[in-house]
C-alpha cells in the first residue's frame, strides 16, 4: 500500500477512467450488497444483544448498556483514521476495495462472539466480554462500511442518478432487513410450549448468531469482488501519499466539519441518533412487554417491507417535483407524528388490548408507514450527501467522501453510545424485573415505560426538525456547482 510522506499537499488531484454509458442496473445492484452486513449487523444488536444478556444471562441492564455504550464510543474513534487512510491511499487496488477486503471475514466471526461468553464468566466478566466483542464487530464495520459508503458518492456525478444508486442500496438492506427477522423468527427462535416468547429462550441465540454472522461476511465479500471491475472508475490520488497520524486526521476531519452545510448536517444527526439509539435499543422491551408480542407475531412485521416496495419507485417522483431538503422535511415530521401516535392511543384505551389481533394488523399497517417514511428518507439523505461533496470539492479542491460518511457514522455513535447507555437504565429505572413474564409485569411499570419510550423521547425530535430548514443546496445551486466543478477541472487539464 506504499510509504507515506510527511506533508499533505495543499491541492490534491485526482484520476480515474470517465464512464461512457450510465450505470448498469448489475453494477448498483453490486454496490447495495455492501449494505447487508450493517442491517444485519445493526438488527442483532439492536434487537438482541440487551435483551439476551439482561433477560437471559441476568446481566444488569445498566451494566450491559455501559458495555455496549462504552463499546461505542471506542469503536466511533476509528471512524475518522479509517476514512482519512481510505482517502488518501493509493494502490493498483485503489482506495476503497483493500480495506474492504480486510474487514469481511473477521466480522462474521465477531459477531458470532457476542453471543459465545463463557457460561462460568461472572456477570461482569460477561460485561467486559461484550465491551470487547462490540469493539470488535465495530472495528471491522468500519473498515467495511467506511470505504463502502465512499464508493457509493464516486459511482456518478448526476443529480438524479446518485438517488438511483442509494435506492438501490436501500432497496437491497430493506429486503435483507426484512427477510431476516422472518427467517430469524419463524425458523430459528419460534416460541415453544415451554418457552413461549422466543426471544427469551436461550436456545436460539447460537444459531442466531451463526446465521447473522455468516450472512454478514458473505455479503461484505460479495459487494467487495462484484464491484472489483469499478475500481478503475473511482477516483485514485495522484499525489504524493500522506502518512497517516493524529494530526492529519484532525485536520482532514477539521476540514470537513469546516464546510456549514455538512456541519448542519452533522449536528442534525447527532441529535437524531441520541434519541434513536435510545429507542431502538428499547424497542425489543416495548415489543416484548407493552405490546406483549412473541415471535409469531414479531414477524409479521416483515410486512412492514410493503413499505420499502412502494418508496423505492415513488421516491424518484417526488425527488423531480421538490427539491431534496423538503422532502427531508416532510419524511421528519411523519416520522415524529408517527413515533407519538400509537403509544399515546394506547395509554389513552384507544387501541385494542394485547393479544386481540386487531391490534397486530393495526401496528403491522403502522410498520408499513415508517418504513415507507424511513426508506424515502434514508435514500434522499445519502444522496444529500453526496451533493455537498461537489460543493466541498468546489470549495477546497478536495474529495472527502470517506471522511464524510465517517464524520456522520462518527456522530452516529458517539452519541448513540449515550442512548444504547440510557436505555439500561430506563429499563432500570421502570424497575422491570429480570426473567420477566409480560403477563406479570405491573400495568404502571408499563404506563411508565410507555410514557418515557412513547412520548417524552420521540418529542426531542422537534430539535432536528426545526434545523433542516437551514440546509441550502437545491437542485438549482447544485447544477450550477457542477458546471463551476466541470470548468475548473477542464481548466487543470
Amino acid at each position: 500500500m506504499g510509504q507515506f510522506e510527511t506533508n499533505h499537499p495543499p491541492e490534491p488531484e485526482y484520476s480515474r477512467r470517465e464512464r461512457t454509458t450510465k450505470l448498469s442496473f448489475t453494477t448498483k445492484l453490486s454496490q447495495g450488497i455492501g449494505a447487508i452486513p450493517g442491517d444485519v449487523s445493526g438488527f442483532v444488536f439492536s434487537a438482541f444483544v440487551l435483551l439476551y444478556y439482561n433477560q437471559v444471562l441476568g446481566v444488569d441492564a445498566r451494566l450491559v448498556s455501559v458495555a455496549l455504550g462504552a463499546g461505542l464510543l471506542v469503536d466511533a474513534i476509528t471512524d475518522p483514521l479509517v476514512a482519512t487512510y481510505s482517502d488518501n491511499l493509493k494502490s493498483r487496488w485503489g482506495r476503497r476495495h483493500p480495506l474492504m477486503l480486510v474487514g469481511a471475514i473477521p466480522l462474521g466471526f465477531c459477531i458470532y462472539g457476542v453471543f459465545m461468553p463463557p457460561e462460568t464468566f461472572s456477570d461482569g466478566l460477561k460485561a467486559l466480554w461484550l465491551f470487547g466483542c462490540s469493539i470488535s464487530v465495530g472495528l471491522f464495520t468500519t473498515l467495511f462500511v467506511v470505504p463502502w459508503n465512499a464508493i457509493a458518492a464516486e459511482l456518478s456525478d448526476d443529480y438524479h442518478e446518485r438517488t438511483s444508486i442509494m435506492s438501490h442500496r436501500f432497496a437491497v438492506g430493506w429486503f435483507v432487513g426484512v427477510m431476516f427477522p422472518l427467517f430469524i423468527f419463524t425458523f430459528v427462535m419460534p416460541g415453544t410450549d415451554e418457552q413461549p416468547i422466543g426471544q427469551l429462550n436461550p436456545a436460539g441465540y447460537p444459531t442466531m448468531a451463526l446465521w447473522a454472522a455468516l450472512l454478514a461476511s458473505s455479503a461484505a465479500l460479495a459487494t467487495t469482488l462484484l464491484t472489483w471491475r469499478e475500481i478503475p472508475y473511482l477516483r485514485q490520488p495522484l499525489n504524493k501519499p500522506v502518512r497517516i497520524g493524529v494530526v492529519v486526521v484532525l485536520q482532514e476531519t477539521g476540514r470537513a466539519l469546516k464546510n456549514k452545510q455538512f456541519s448542519l448536517i452533522f449536528v442534525i444527526v447527532l441529535l437524531a441518533s441520541a434519541i434513536g439509539g435510545t429507542l431502538v435499543s428499547v424497542d425489543i422491551y416495548m415489543s416484548t412487554f407493552f405490546w406483549g408480542f412473541g415471535t409469531e407475531e414479531l414477524r409479521w412485521f416483515s410486512l412492514s417491507a410493503v413499505g420499502a416496495l412502494l418508496a423505492f419507485p415513488f421516491v424518484d417522483y417526488i425527488q423531480r417535483r421538490w427539491d431534496k431538503k423538503q422532502i427531508m422535511w416532510y419524511c421528519a415530521i411523519a416520522s415524529l407524528v408517527d413515533g407519538l401516535l400509537w403509544v399515546n392511543l394506547r395509554l389513552l384505551g384507544v387501541l385494542p388490548e394485547n393479544g386481540d389481533a386487531t391490534l397486530l394488523v393495526i401496528l403491522v399497517g403502522a410498520g408499513v408507514f415508517t418504513t415507507f417514511v424511513a426508506v424515502i428518507d434514508g435514500i434522499i439523505g445519502a444522496s444529500l450527501i453526496a451533493d455537498i461533496l461537489d460543493q466541498h470539492e468546489l470549495k477546497t479542491g478536495y474529495r472527502q467522501e470517506a471522511m464524510f460518511n465517517a464524520a456522520l457514522s462518527f456522530s452516529d455513535k458517539v452519541v448513540a453510545s449515550f442512548g444504547i447507555a440510557m436505555s439500561g437504565f430506563i429499563v432500570a429505572m421502570i424497575q422491570l424485573p429480570e426473567n420477566a413474564k409480560p403477563a406479570d409485569v405491573p400495568a404502571e411499570v408499563l404506563f411508565n415505560f410507555g410514557l418515557i419510550v412513547g412520548v417524552l423521547i420521540p418529542l426531542l425530535y422537534v430539535i432536528p426538525i426545526y434545523l433542516i430548514r437551514y440546509y441550502n443546496i437545491t437542485q438549482d445551486v447544485h447544477r450550477q456547482i457542477q458546471l463551476e466543478l466541470a470548468a475548473k477541472r477542464k481548466k487543470n487539464l
